[in-house]
């Protein structure tokens, strides 16, 4: 991200290319294992995808969506990463909302059916260097919402809504008006891929990294 970028100048002095993460146009899956699985239909649920670890925000997310008056569920996909304890702490939390699901770590079809049947994409981390899952979810046209960190507004730009980084209470009540205002979630989605997939474009990446190798 262009934040790393920043950091390497700032500490070290040294100058650095950028050249970010790519991504390509999913193919957009029906909910059929989702749904055999975990019960899950299309706009049923929001979702984090990602490492059960502190700095993406899990907390904030459970404590929040606690306080949403919603029927939609909250799925949490993701394996722990020599974080154990931390995931324990997580399901304790979540134990006295049957709305919350944790899944577990997921991958091929499974991925892609929950990518492309949310509501809302979630990432509230409080550190990232360019969120891979963030482009994957814009990717799928989701609407996202995200906490304010550089790494993850410059990505979305005008494209997400974007909440303060852990104040619990103002993505709560941003949580709250996507559930309530389905409209604006629709205007996200309608939005999203075809800006990400143009902004973070695999082959300007790789025309870019082949360029840099070259010199």
């Amino acid at each position: 991200s262009k934040g790393v970028q920043d950091y390497f100048k700032e500490t070290y002095g040294r100058e650095t290319k950028f050249i970010p993460n790519g991504v390509n146009r999913p193919v957009i899956r029906k909910p059929e294992l989702i749904k055999e699985k975990f019960g899950l239909e299309k706009d049923d649920y929001i979702l984090f995808l990602g490492r059960l670890v502190p700095e993406k925000g899990i907390a904030y997310l459970i404590e929040a969506f606690k306080k949403v008056n919603t029927d939609k569920k909250l799925v949490i996909a993701g394996g722990s990463s020599d974080t154990d304890e931390f995931a324990s702490q997580l399901k304790e939390m979540a134990k006295d909302d049957d709305r919350i699901i944790f899944t577990g770590f997921v991958q091929g079809q499974l991925l892609d059916e929950l990518y492309s049947n949310a509501y809302i994409y979630s990432l509230p981390s409080d550190l990232e260097g360019m969120p891979l899952s963030l482009l994957e979810a814009m990717s799928y046209g989701n609407c996202c919402l995200v906490s304010d960190i550089d790494e993850c507004a410059s990505v979305v730009e005008d494209k997400a809504i974007v909440f303060k980084k852990s104040d619990v209470a103002d993505l709560q009540s941003k949580l709250q008006k996507a559930c309530d205002d389905v409209k604006q979630v629709q205007k996200y989605k309608d939005e999203a891929a075809d800006y990400i997939c143009e902004k973070y474009n695999w082959d300007d990446v790789v025309k870019r990294t082949l360029e840099l190798y070259r010199d």
